[in-house]
């Protein structure tokens, strides 16, 4: 009986033991542990655990990780600009450094008063981009706070909103499509005046009356591989960032490389009710459809 009841502990310690290294949290709702202003310091307000980035007609405002990352995933709860937030754009994004970095976007496009929020998306891989979505969302962004992550697996990079998927960028190297799956990347936030682009093509600009344009951040997640080397090689990170025999990471598992069918139907029940632009299907712009965008099941 002694030698039964050892063995259970041993077991429930074992399986305690793979678990935590199955999760290897970097997590935290407290903007200081993780990230960092970057430029315009003065346009910061911290009302307890809230963060407000301020946008005025002298400067906009930035923040990054204080880390850099490979595979996981990051959340950060954001609160947009209410009223006519036309002209402005708020970013949530990862991204690499130099010419051939990699980047997962999403960009918050303004609008007149009452007219919706649209989200753009767009994947960077080895410097090449233009692979913009763009989607109008199922609630009103401005009015409370909703959850934005970047999920990034060897496998795939998915966008959601408040947990639902939004989209999906698979790996394709197997027909020699790149994946961005080999630069450490930081997390980065901004808000920014873009009223030659942003709001209708560029047609409705900023009006700074309104102004200053606030976004509110809170729940500050990053359940990531911390890359802390600076020096470290792409070779040294993928190793790093690996499941092995002696650590386990939860992006290397089978259910992690795949949506769930609850989230495939999610997946399906947003392109078909909410996208409004697709690269894939932009003939204007690419008159030979994109590689990726053959083999992609969206």
């Amino acid at each position: 009986m002694g030698s039964f009841n050892e063995s259970k502990k041993f077991a429930i310690f074992y399986l305690s033991f793979v678990v935590w290294m199955m999760l290897e949290v970097v997590s935290s709702s407290k903007f200081d542990e993780l990230f960092q202003p970057t430029w315009a310091f003065d346009h910061f307000i911290h009302e307890g655990q809230q963060l407000k980035l301020k946008l005025d007609n002298f400067s906009g405002a930035g923040f990054q990780s204080k880390s850099k990352y490979m595979y996981g995933k990051v959340t950060v709860q954001i609160k947009l600009v209410e009223g006519d937030s036309a002209g402005t754009v708020t970013a949530f994004y990862m991204s690499s450094e130099g010419p051939t970095h990699n980047e997962f976007d999403f960009e918050f496009l303004g609008n007149t008063t009452g007219e919706p929020y649209i989200v753009q998306t767009n994947i960077y891989v080895n410097g090449e981009g233009n692979r913009e979505q763009r989607l109008n969302l199922w609630f009103d962004p401005t009015k409370d706070f909703h959850k934005y992550s970047l999920h990034w697996t060897p496998r795939h990079v998915v966008f959601m909103v408040d947990e639902t998927p939004i989209r999906r960028h698979m790996n394709l190297e197997h027909r020699g499509i790149p994946f961005p799956k080999d630069q450490a990347m930081g997390v980065y936030s901004s808000i920014w005046n873009a009223d030659d682009w942003a709001t209708q093509g560029g047609r409705v600009k900023t009006d700074w009356s309104h102004a200053p344009f606030i976004a509110s951040y809170q729940g500050f997640e990053i359940d990531a591989c911390e890359c802390p080397e600076a020096t470290a090689t792409a070779a040294d990170n993928m190793k790093r960032c690996s499941s092995g025999t002696e650590r386990k990471y939860w992006w290397n598992e089978p259910t992690m490389s795949e949506l769930s069918i609850h989230q495939s139907h999610q997946l399906k029940w947003v392109k078909a009710n909410h996208l409004i632009y697709d690269y894939c299907t932009d003939t204007a712009r690419f008159p030979t459809i994109p590689a990726e965008c053959v083999h992609h099941r969206h």
